[in-house]
């Protein structure tokens, strides 16, 4: 087939390359029963503090609840002082989430990974500490519901911040096709 050299200079294929790992990050689906007169999902079992389920271990300390407005962007976040890993899940709306390695002797150190969160196919997402985490909310904003093996000190706050464009604004751009 001949194409217009115009239409043909300008033209690239998308590509549908798998993102790279990072260690220790988990993605679960998890399962939303549906129904005319509504939906149900399990968010997490617990046994002892520890979430059922998961191949890592994860004693859940404290459950938070964070609403962002549409196109909100929280990013990029860490906690420096002390080991805290998450567990994410969005229950409405849509997180782009965007995890990028910071840990020196991680394998997969440098790795910058996205993920779609919603609360139409709910999921779980393990986030360890050393992974710096940031998203940006869908057009109908987003709620996200999220569990933490750490609890939060308000005397001595473990809440890094970097630029949201630390890795480059064009994690944030949108996809203008």
């Amino acid at each position: 087939m001949m194409l217009d050299p115009d239409v043909l200079a300008a033209l690239s294929i998308q590509r549908y390359d798998p993102q790279p790992e990072i260690a220790g990050v988990l993605h679960q689906p998890l399962r939303k029963h549906r129904a005319l007169e509504g939906a149900f999902m399990e968010h997490l079992r617990l046994e002892g503090g520890q979430v059922e389920g998961l191949p890592v271990g994860f004693e859940v300390r404290q459950i938070s609840v964070s609403w962002a407005v549409p196109g909100r962007i929280n990013a990029f976040h860490l906690h420096p002082k002390r080991v805290q890993d998450e567990l994410w899940c969005v229950i409405a709306g849509e997180l782009k989430v965007w995890l990028v390695d910071v840990r020196k002797d991680s394998p997969t150190r440098g790795n910058k990974r996205a993920y779609l969160l919603s609360g139409e196919a709910p999921a779980l997402l393990y986030i360890p500490s050393g992974v710096a985490h940031g998203y940006r909310a869908g057009a109908r904003g987003a709620t996200l519901l999220y569990a933490m093996n750490s609890q939060f000190d308000p005397r001595d706050p473990n809440e890094g911040r970097l630029p949201w464009d630390y890795f480059g604004a064009e994690l944030w751009e949108e996809d203008r096709g």
